[in-house]
């Protein structure tokens, strides 16, 4: 088996053509394994690689840090592994031999991939739009009737009281997609999580997605606006039938009206209509996703590695702090705990108050 590595900018024409054609014979493509998605990164990071598996039957992006290797844009990316061929086995040894790296680390990973080298497994909540956003939404009025009628009465008076409610999906406004990031940073200061939008690189990742427009990969601006005023949006990313919806946020002056619901709802119709068939709402225990989800897919956590000293030194490190972690987001009252210290520890820090999801 071959295995060229390459940086994302050299690759060829028909090294794209191919990664594309893999990537429509999945019937979940991932966005995060799109070849836009990895120029986008590797455009603003130099340790951007992709390994060209057998002159193009499988395309495995990832970042290299020294002998460590960590999945494409690690911290932006909720699914993670390879685009290759149905039935390709690659072995996770060659694999690495061949990227120079003596560990693989990942926590999105498709389940059906390096099976043996995964360690848990984890819940993703899902909206399945197949049948349309009418059917969807069928399904959440008897599922969760009170939240969904308290919306549609929420968006209704929203329009009364501010002005006439519209959305817009994407939007080519950068100025929008900047003051979204702004409300972004603010809920994570406030929150007590990590600032993503303090990145420079994730600033410049997500602005050279916005401006991606194929028929096949998109970077989704949905913006929710009542009259003239920007109440609420999410920056994301979707293919023909996938939408990632990863940063969603609303103006905190407008929580009473509950705009982040009511963006949802409209981004999901918005994107049903336009033939997406599956929103992944991302990994993560929070109440909204609970009450919007239809189901849920699984990723995996783990690593692939090969007998080292860089490899027993990555496991002693990462390894109790990694089962720490999942102990407490999968235990309610841990993860409450844990949530109120870090929202605390930020208000004493002064931080600006801003949005939940």
């Amino acid at each position: 088996m071959r295995i060229d590595v390459f940086r994302p900018a050299q690759l060829t024409e028909a090294h794209l053509a191919d990664w594309r054609a893999l990537e429509r014979l999945d019937r979940r493509p991932n966005p995060f394994l799109a070849p836009e998605y990895a120029q986008a990164v590797g455009s603003v990071r130099d340790d951007a690689h992709v390994a060209v598996i057998d002159g193009g039957r499988g395309f495995f992006p990832f970042e290299k840090r020294g002998p460590i290797g960590l999945p494409i844009g690690s911290v932006l990316s909720d699914l993670q592994g390879m685009a290759a061929e149905p039935g390709l086995v690659v072995p996770p040894r060659d694999l690495l031999r061949a990227c120079d790296l003596k560990v693989w680390a990942f926590d999105h990973l498709d389940p059906a991939q390096f099976v043996q080298s995964q360690k848990e497994l984890h819940p993703s909540p899902v909206i399945d739009l197949t049948g349309g956003y009418d059917l969807y939404a069928k399904g959440l009025a008897e599922r969760s009737n009170k939240i969904y009628k308290s919306t549609l009465k929420k968006e209704r008076r929203l329009a009364r009281e501010v002005g006439e409610v519209r959305f817009e999906l994407d939007s080519p406004d950068r100025a929008a997609l900047r003051t979204l990031q702004r409300w972004k940073s603010a809920q994570y200061r406030r929150t007590g999580r990590p600032d993503r939008f303090a990145e420079p690189w994730v600033v410049a990742v997500t602005e050279r997605l916005h401006d991606v427009r194929t028929p096949v990969f998109t970077g989704t601006l949905g913006l929710l606006y009542a009259g003239d005023t920007l109440i609420a949006g999410n920056f994301g990313v979707r293919t023909e039938t996938t939408i990632i919806a990863w940063f969603p946020v609303y103006d905190p002056a407008f929580a009473f009206y509950s705009p982040g619901l009511i963006h949802r709802l409209r981004l999901c119709r918005a994107v049903a209509e336009a033939g997406v068939t599956l929103m992944d709402l991302g990994r993560g225990e929070k109440g909204y996703k609970d009450s919007l989800k239809t189901g849920d897919h699984l990723v995996a956590e783990g690593r692939l590695a090969r007998p080292s000293v860089a490899a027993a030194r990555h496991w002693l490190v990462h390894e109790p702090r990694r089962r720490a972690v999942n102990l407490v987001l999968s235990t309610p009252v841990l993860y409450g705990a844990a949530d109120r210290a870090a929202r605390w520890a930020a208000a004493r820090r002064g931080a600006t108050p801003a949005s939940a999801d």
